[in-house]
């Protein structure tokens, strides 16, 4: 009963929990409904201190039909379907409100009954229905309790057949329960919802990384692959004009091939080696292969170390965006202690901002930098990294 919950407008909030947090719902829920059964006891203790004869049978009955139907209530919670899951959704067993109000009318009329018999000590059924109430529902709950309690203080002393005075501990006992049954219910959403934050980060986390993963392989396949294209034609064409030309072209495909694989398998286990020194050989290569001039910078020494690697995928990336889209006769890459420039002479915009440029600005802005990428005047294409403050000079 316990895991009947809302959002504070009365009505229940859904939530979908699995098999095993489902089985630790329901048994918190049967241990706050045993617990509850104890006030019938007390209540029916009362019945034998007030009542005799067939007045104490009916007392008895009542108690224990009152009991019955809290059981009956806890079992239609346990089994109540679960609704499917969502993000954002508490822990709730989904009770319409008939299942539940029906039940809570019932013990309602059950516990007034019981008062004639019990008197005094009939109150204590009274807590259980606070119990209900605020687990159900937080928007009426105060005022039930409230009015629960004042009944509890100012009935016993009302009734003057009942020889007792105004009923403070029953009004306590009703206001104490509800405090604790509202304080267990509370502790069951927040259990809930860490267990939901934990699948949100959980999910989080593998969208990130196969999100990286797909970059990753992007930036390390899309510069091998494109230069194994450009090789593969330009041995092609030199077959039959420069045979020797076309078995050294045919030679560096097959050792980009090889280097792929290595950096396919690199990636696999996690380590990967990438260097702007070698990004930069490896690009003068691509370059010439395309028949594209290539002024590239022969040091990297003025490039802050912290730096190295993500200026690498910059040049990875802006390289093979000219090789394979820019259709340029020359190539300029500017370094300098914390940024790259990529320069080139061709179409302009042809490169567009797909895949590999989207996953170097995710690159970057990681590290805390920015990317600028934009066409030149009156042509060419230019690409623009920056990781902090510029420093030194350029090469």
């Amino acid at each position: 009963m316990a895991t009947v919950q809302d959002s504070g407008d009365g009505g229940a909030v859904p939530g979908a929990l699995p098999g095993g947090v489902r089985w630790g719902q329901s048994w918190r829920a049967a241990a706050l409904g045993s617990g509850l059964l104890v006030y019938s006891a007390v209540a029916a203790g009362g019945v034998s201190q007030t009542s005799r004869g067939a007045g104490a049978l009916a007392g008895y009955v009542i108690i224990a039909a009152f009991s019955v139907v809290l059981c009956a209530l806890g079992v239609i919670a346990a089994r109540a379907p679960l609704p499917p899951g969502g993000q954002g959704q508490r822990a709730a067993t989904e009770l319409s409100d008939l299942q539940f109000w029906l039940p809570f009318a019932v013990m309602s009329g059950l516990f007034v009954a019981a008062l004639p018999f019990a008197r005094a000590d009939g109150f204590f059924l009274a807590a259980v229905l606070a119990a209900l109430v605020v687990v159900r529902t937080r928007r009426a709950s105060p005022w039930v309790v409230g009015g629960l309690a004042a009944a509890g203080l100012a009935v016993p002393w009302a009734v003057s057949s009942w020889r007792s005075g105004p009923g403070w501990i029953q009004a306590l006992d009703i206001v104490f329960t509800a405090l604790v049954s509202y304080s267990f219910s509370e502790l069951i959403r927040a259990n809930q919802a860490l267990r939901e934050a934990r699948a949100e980060i959980a999910r989080l986390a593998t969208e990130g990384e196969r999100n990286r993963i797909a970059r990753d392989l992007h930036d390390l396949l899309g510069h091998s692959l494109t230069a194994i294209t450009v090789k593969a034609g330009l041995a092609h064409r030199l077959a039959s004009s420069d045979p020797a030309r076309s078995r050294q072209e045919i030679g560096e495909v097959e050792k980009l091939s090889r280097q792929a694989l290595a950096e396919v398998r690199a990636a696999v286990s996690t380590y990967r080696n990438v260097t702007l020194a070698a990004e930069l050989a490896r690009g003068r290569e691509l370059l010439r292969a395309s028949g594209v001039v290539a002024d590239l910078p022969t040091a990297t020494d003025m490039v802050d170390a912290a730096h190295q690697e993500v200026l690498a995928w910059a040049v990875r990336e802006g390289l093979t965006n000219v090789a394979r889209h820019a259709r340029a006769t020359r190539c300029t890459v500017l370094l300098s202690a914390s940024e790259v420039e990529i320069r080139d002479d061709g179409v302009g915009g042809a490169a567009g901002d797909g895949h590999g440029l989207a996953g170097l600005r995710e690159r970057v802005a990681a590290a805390g930098g920015s990317v600028e990428a934009g066409p030149l005047q009156p042509c060419g294409w230019r690409l623009h990294v920056s990781l902090g403050p510029a420093g030194g000079g350029r090469a």
